[in-house]
């Protein structure tokens, strides 16, 4: 199945000529929103995108290569609720035009090389299985044998539930691999997009050497109104967005999405390995 098939049905917000915006309510032109890089242009809301659009925005063009699109989640439970989980997975990698919620591979970010993560949202929500723990998990670990850059853009609502224990424990896997790559001080970025919730927000996400997000992110495990149940409590005002999680020390910065490259460069210049080549890989 090619990398990248048609948009998902889940975006049909963005279908047609106009879309109305999430946030502000107002109707905006949908060619001017792509033009915008997906950002309203009328309150600057960023709506979410695909792991293409990601890779077409952040990757150097032609430099991206895709690692493991052959490794597809099973059924290890033989899930049913009301449709079967197999029957979900097929419908999802047809919607979104991925084989899982996320695609790994490497390229060059202004001629830099870097190993890069990306999740796509329209597949099941960006829900963490053990696909994607594995896939995540290799990544991490080619990174660090090779001393090389690696940047994750989570966009996830948590872990997979029709996969139970299977998926719980990528949380653990993943931030195994990442111990093994700080030792070789290897520069590991984070690029949290909404939402970034769940089982992904309380493992990988959220231990990175620089943890950058979008503007209004959600990024939490549990949701506000759970936790506010919960707790009995009203939560304070823009509770888990990101200018939030900025003012409380839990992120290093909230940046726009059109200087996310110029800032990502930046941050490699200073702190990353700019010797490895796209050639050497």
């Amino acid at each position: 199945m090619p990398l990248f098939g048609s948009d998902s049905k889940t975006k049909s917000s963005l279908d047609g000529l106009w879309l109305k915006c999430n946030n502000c309510g107002e109707i905006v032109y949908k060619k001017e929103v792509d033009k915008n890089l997906k950002v309203c242009p009328k309150c600057n809301y960023h709506f979410r995108m695909s792991a293409k659009e990601w890779i077409d925005i952040l990757i150097d063009q032609n430099t991206f290569h895709e690692l493991w699109d052959n490794i597809e989640s099973i059924d290890p439970l033989d899930f049913k609720d009301r449709s079967r989980y197999r029957d979900k997975l097929k419908e999802a990698q047809k919607q979104a035009g991925v084989n899982d919620a996320v695609v790994t591979g490497y390229g060059t970010l202004n001629d830099m090389f870097i190993n890069i993560g990306i999740f796509d949202f329209n597949f099941m929500g960006g829900s963490m299985g053990s696909v994607v723990g594995e896939k995540i998990t290799r990544l991490i670990e080619k990174a660090a044998q090779e001393e090389s850059n690696l940047l994750i853009v989570t966009s996830s609502g948590g872990a997979r539930m029709q996969e139970g224990i299977f998926s719980l424990v990528q949380m653990a896997k993943t931030n195994a691999a990442l111990s093994r790559l700080k030792k070789n001080k290897t520069l590991y970025l984070a690029l949290l997009t909404d939402p970034t919730t769940g089982g992904v927000a309380a493992s990988f996400a959220s231990v990175a050497d620089i943890i950058i997000a979008e503007p209004k992110a959600l990024i939490g495990f549990a949701g506000p109104r759970v936790i506010s149940d919960t707790i009995g409590q009203k939560l304070p005002e823009g509770f888990q967005r990101a200018e939030f999680l900025l003012e409380h020390g839990m992120i290093d910065m909230v940046i726009e999405r059109k200087v996310i490259k110029k800032t990502i460069t930046q941050i490699i210049r200073l702190l990353g390995n700019t010797e490895k080549k796209l050639t050497a890989s």
